[in-house]
C-alpha cells in the first residue's frame, strides 16, 4: 500500500512539477507568515476568473473540432512543400494569439505528425522534427503579441494598466521580427530540400480522404486517432455560436469593459447545463500554480529584509532577470514571482515572453510538443531536444540583441 502511495506521489510530481514546487514554496511561506485575513488580498481573482473562462471556451471550440477543420481547409488550398510547412507553422503563430500557445500546440502538433507520416518515410525523417520545432517556437512567439496569448500575459496585462493598444505597441516589434525570422528559416529549409511532388499529393490525400490505415490498424497511435476525429463529427453550429459569444464576452472583460464575474458566471452556467464534459478539460493545475504563487509572493512581501533585497536586485534588470528566471522555472511562475518586487511590469512582459525561448522548460507549452514526439518515437527525443535547444537559443540571442540595440521605452 505504501509503495503504491509513494509511486502515485512520484508520478504526480513528474506530471505537475511546477505546481508542486509552487505549493511547497507557498507552504514554507505560510510557516513564516501564518494565514490571516490578508491572504484574501493576495489572490488575483480577476486573472484566475478570466483564465478559467478562456480555457473553458477554447476547450469547447476544440471539442467541436473548429481548429482541426480550419487547418484542413487551409492545407487543402496550398501547393508544394513551402506552402504546407508555412501553413502548419503560421497556424500556430497566429492562432496562439487567440487560443494560447498551449492549445495551439495541443491542436496542431498531432495534426502535423500525421501529415509528415503520410508524406513518406524520407519526408518524415527530414521534416517532422524540424516542423514541430518551428511550430513550438511559432506558438510561443506568436502568443506574446496579445494579452490572451499566454497565461503570463493575461496576468501581467492586468497589473500593467496600459490597455490593449499599449500592449500591442509594446510587443509588436518583437512579434514582427519573430515572424520574419520564421519566414527566413522556412525559406532556407525548403530551398535546401523540397518535398517530392508525389509526396505532396500523397500528403494532401490525408486532408481530403480517410486513410485505410486509420480505420484498420490496432497499432495506430493516439495521434492518428485524434487527427481523424474531426472527419466523423461535423461542427455543432449552435455550440460554435455560443462559444464565440462567450469568447467575445471574455475579451470584453480582458479589456476592462465588463467586470470579470459576468463572463465567469455565463461560462459556468453554460458548460454546467449544455457541455459538462468541459469541466474535465480545464487545466486546474495551472490555476493551482497561480494561486500558490500568489500566496508565496504575498507572504514574501511581508518579510521586509527579503522583499527589499529582491526589489534592489531586480530594479533596472527586469528583462534580463525575467529571461534568466524563465530558463529554470518557466516564464509563468517567473512572471508572477518577479511582479511582486518591481513596478516596471512592461519590462517583465518583454522579459517573460522572450524568456519563453531557450530551455525546454522556459515555456511549459514547449513540453507539449516534446511529449508528442516522445509518444510517437522515444528514440527521437535526443535529436529533437538538440534541434529545439539550438533553434531556441538562436532566436533568443537575436531577439535579446534587438532589445539591447533598440530598447523600447517602458
Amino acid at each position: 500500500m505504501m509503495k503504491q502511495v509513494i509511486k502515485a506521489i512520484i508520478t504526480f510530481w513528474k506530471k505537475e512539477t511546477v505546481l508542486m514546487i509552487a505549493v511547497i514554496l507557498a507552504a514554507i511561506s505560510m510557516v513564516i507568515i501564518p494565514p490571516d485575513l490578508n491572504y484574501i488580498f493576495y489572490i488575483d481573482f480577476r486573472t484566475l476568473g478570466i483564465l478559467f473562462c478562456l480555457m473553458a471556451v477554447v476547450a469547447g471550440m476544440k471539442q467541436i473540432h473548429v481548429f482541426d477543420r480550419l487547418a484542413q481547409g487551409l492545407l487543402a488550398q496550398v501547393r508544394g512543400s513551402g506552402g504546407i510547412v508555412l501553413t502548419l507553422v503560421l497556424l500556430c503563430f497566429f492562432l496562439s494569439m487567440l487560443i494560447t500557445n498551449d492549445v495551439a500546440l495541443i491542436t496542431f502538433v498531432p495534426f502535423t505528425i500525421i501529415i509528415m507520416k503520410q508524406l513518406g518515410e524520407k519526408v518524415q525523417r527530414t521534416w517532422m522534427l524540424r516542423v514541430v520545432v518551428m511550430q513550438t517556437i511559432a506558438a510561443n512567439l506568436g502568443s506574446m503579441l496579445t494579452p490572451i496569448g499566454n497565461p503570463q500575459n493575461l496576468y501581467l496585462y492586468g497589473k500593467a494598466g496600459i490597455g490593449i493598444p499599449g500592449f500591442l505597441r509594446l510587443m509588436l516589434p518583437y512579434t514582427g521580427i519573430s515572424l520574419l525570422l520564421l519566414g527566413v528559416w522556412i525559406a532556407i529549409c525548403v530551398g535546401r530540400e523540397k518535398f517530392e511532388k508525389g509526396d505532396v499529393t500523397e500528403g494532401k490525400t490525408l486532408i481530403t480522404e480517410k486513410n485505410q490505415e486509420l480505420r484498420s490498424g490496432e497499432d495506430q497511435s493516439i495521434l492518428m486517432r485524434e487527427a481523424d476525429t474531426n472527419r466523423r463529427y461535423p461542427i455543432d453550429k449552435k455550440k460554435l455560436g455560443c462559444y464565440l459569444a462567450l469568447f467575445l464576452v471574455s475579451l470584453l472583460s480582458v479589456a476592462h469593459i465588463l467586470p470579470f464575474p459576468i463572463p465567469l458566471l455565463l461560462v459556468i452556467v453554460y458548460i454546467s447545463i449544455r457541455d459538462r464534459t468541459i469541466w474535465r478539460q480545464i487545466d486546474y493545475s495551472l490555476l493551482g500554480t497561480f494561486t500558490a504563487l500568489f500566496i508565496f509572493i504575498g507572504n514574501v512581501g511581508r518579510i521586509p529584509a527579503f522583499s527589499r533585497f529582491l526589489q534592489e536586485f531586480i530594479n533596472g534588470r527586469e528583462v534580463i532577470t525575467a529571461v534568466i528566471a524563465s530558463q529554470v522555472m518557466s516564464n509563468v511562475p517567473a512572471a508572477i514571482l518577479l511582479s511582486g518586487f518591481t513596478d516596471n511590469i512592461q519590462a517583465l512582459i518583454v522579459g517573460t515572453n522572450l524568456g519563453g525561448l531557450g530551455t525546454l522548460i522556459a515555456s511549459m507549452a514547449s513540453l507539449i510538443s516534446f511529449k508528442y514526439i516522445a509518444k510517437e518515437n522515444r528514440k527521437l527525443r535526443g535529436k529533437y531536444f538538440i534541434l529545439f535547444t539550438i533553434a531556441n537559443v538562436i532566436f533568443l540571442v537575436i531577439l535579446l540583441g534587438f532589445w539591447m540595440i533598440y530598447p523600447i521605452t517602458y
